[in-house]
Parts: structure tokens; C-alpha cells; sequence
């Protein structure tokens, strides 16, 4: 019996490196290369076309969506580590998924597209200070994981600003062989992504519905509240339509794959990663859900209607219907 559990101990050791060390780093490489292979220098200088919208964006997201999710990890009952790990997902940025629900929803893209990668690059920063926070609240404050700034910095870079610069490069050199394999990668991701997911579910098997009990209504109340901050501030401050659309999802919407790496791998604690896999499960559909609203009030547009509608404001790139 003992020989059977150690064996069963050496697997469960190898799988949850297989997962963190090598599948959680190339699917976040493949997303953050997906994001990269439609962007260009275009889509940071939009912050001085059109400011507005964006900077209001991004506070929302920066600033307002951590303090939702510290406050939402303080009220409810959970674990040290899932309560981390909840604070690990709400100092992430959007992900390309937000980008792809916005053109479903009939919002506009480039302003989505624009707020996740500003985001993307000032959450680098940001991440390591926000995260132990969050530990040093709930895991105590002498917590033996803390992310070292320069380091994680370092490491956050690697896997997401490299490969969306790797991006934005064959972009702009071979535009042909980016709009491509640019749909490809954006399905390959998402395998990546179910397997991550199905993997770390599976493992912590024993504990998945006690994990949903205590965590599935947290994650829920962060996704749904922060979709509601995003669209009650756009309103407020007036935007039109397509805006107000993709600030919503921006805003409401993380990077779960970025947060279950950093879980996963730079802290080396799967149990945190726990938030952030449910969280992936549950925007699916709130996020679908309102996504499919917003389209019903943005009747589909001709090319030239659209054109009027960006005229002083952002470019879009939407496909054409």
C-alpha cells in the first residue's frame, strides 16, 4: 500500500509540473502571441486620440477592480489561500477574450483592444504590489510566500510582454502570415486554457465542490459587480453606445490565465489558482449573456454607418459582418 501511494505521490508531483512548468507558461505565450499578432503602434497612441474612454478604463480597471476584489475577499468566508487567490485574479488585466466578446456584442474593438494592452503593460508593474497586499491581509504578515518586485517584473515580462512584442512584429513585417495564423492561436489558447483548467479541477478533485461552495459566489460577485462598475461609470460619463459596450466587458472580464500562472507557477501554490480556473467557467456566461444584450441594442451596422459613428473617436478594425 505504501509503494502504491508513493507512486501515486510521484505522479500527482510530475503532473502538477507538467502543468505549471511547461503547459501554463506555453498557453499564456500562445495568448499573449495571439494579442500581439493583431496589434499595432496604432492601438497605444489611441490613448491621446481619444483619452476619455480610455483612462477612465483604466482606472476602473487598476485601481477600482482590486479594491472590489479585496473587499469581496474580506466579506466572504474563505480560506487564506483562496482569498489570495481571488486577489491574484483582480489585479490581472483583460485578456484577449474580452477583445472577441466585444465584437460579439457589437462594441468597439479597438478601444477594447486598446484597454487590454495599456493594461497589460502597466499590470507588470502593478501585480507584485497587489498581490502581496492581498497575502499579507489574509495569509498574515508573515507569510511565507511574497513575490519578490524586481523578479516578478522580470518574469511577468517574459511571458507576456515578449511574446506580444513577438506579435506586433510579424504583424507588421509579414502581415499576411499574422492574419493567418491569428485565428489559429486564438483557438489554440482556449484548448490550452480547458485543459489548464481540467487539469487543476481533476487534481484538486477531492475538494472541487467545497472549492465551488466557498469561491464560485466570489468569483461570480467579482465578475458580475466589476461588469456593473464598468457600464454604470461609462454611463455617467456619457459614452456612446459602442464604448460603454466594451469598457463593460473590459473591465469585468481577466486575464484568468495570467492569474492561474501566477498562482501556479511563480508562487508555486495550484490551491490559489482555484479562483481564477472557476472565474473562466463563470464569465463564459454572464460576460456571453450581456454580450448578447448589448448587440440587440446595437443594430448592425453598414461599413459607412460605421465610419460616421468613429469619426472623432477610435478607428475600428471590426471584421465586416
Amino acid at each position: 500500500m505504501l509503494g502504491c501511494q508513493s507512486h501515486k505521490d510521484y505522479f500527482d508531483l510530475m503532473t502538477q509540473n507538467v502543468l505549471t512548468e511547461v503547459f501554463l507558461p506555453l498557453a499564456l505565450f500562445i495568448i499573449m502571441l495571439g494579442m500581439g499578432l493583431g496589434l499595432t503602434m496604432e492601438d497605444f497612441k489611441r490613448i491621446f486620440v481619444y483619452p476619455k474612454a480610455v483612462i477612465l478604463g483604466l482606472i476602473a480597471q487598476l485601481a477600482l477592480l482590486p479594491i472590489i476584489g479585496f473587499g469581496l475577499a474580506s466579506i466572504f468566508p474563505l480560506t487564506p489561500e483562496l482569498a489570495v487567490g481571488v486577489m491574484i485574479l483582480a489585479a490581472c488585466p483583460g485578456g484577449p477574450t474580452s477583445n472577441m466578446l466585444t465584437y460579439l456584442a457589437r462594441g468597439k474593438v479597438a478601444l477594447s483592444i486598446t484597454l487590454t494592452a495599456v493594461s497589460s503593460l502597466i499590470t507588470v508593474f502593478t501585480i507584485p504590489l497587489v498581490v502581496n497586499l492581498g497575502m499579507r491581509q489574509f495569509a498574515g504578515e508573515n507569510a511565507a510566500l511574497q513575490l519578490e518586485f524586481f523578479k516578478t517584473v522580470l518574469q511577468i515580462a517574459v511571458i507576456t510582454v515578449i511574446p506580444v512584442i513577438l506579435g506586433m512584429v510579424l504583424h507588421r513585417y509579414a502581415p499576411q502570415f499574422a492574419a493567418t495564423v491569428e485565428k489559429s492561436v486564438k483557438w489554440l489558447s482556449l484548448f490550452f486554457l480547458g485543459l489548464i483548467i481540467v487539469a487543476l479541477l481533476v487534481k484538486e478533485r477531492t475538494n472541487v465542490v467545497s472549492f465551488f461552495v466557498q469561491v464560485g459566489w466570489v468569483t461570480l460577485a467579482l465578475n458580475v459587480v466589476t461588469m456593473a462598475l464598468g457600464y454604470g461609470l461609462a454611463s455617467l460619463a456619457r459614452l456612446e453606445h459602442r464604448s460603454t459596450t466594451a469598457i463593460t466587458l473590459e473591465v469585468g472580464i481577466q486575464n484568468g490565465t495570467l492569474a492561474i500562472t501566477i498562482a501556479a507557477t511563480l508562487l508555486n501554490r495550484p490551491d490559489m489558482a482555484i479562483p481564477a480556473a472557476i472565474y473562466a467557467l463563470i464569465m463564459f456566461v454572464t460576460a456571453g449573456a450581456f454580450a448578447w444584450w448589448a448587440s440587440q441594442r446595437q443594430p448592425l451596422a453598414t461599413d459607412e454607418a460605421r465610419l460616421v459613428a468613429e469619426v472623432g473617436g477610435l478607428g475600428d478594425r471590426n471584421p465586416p459582418s
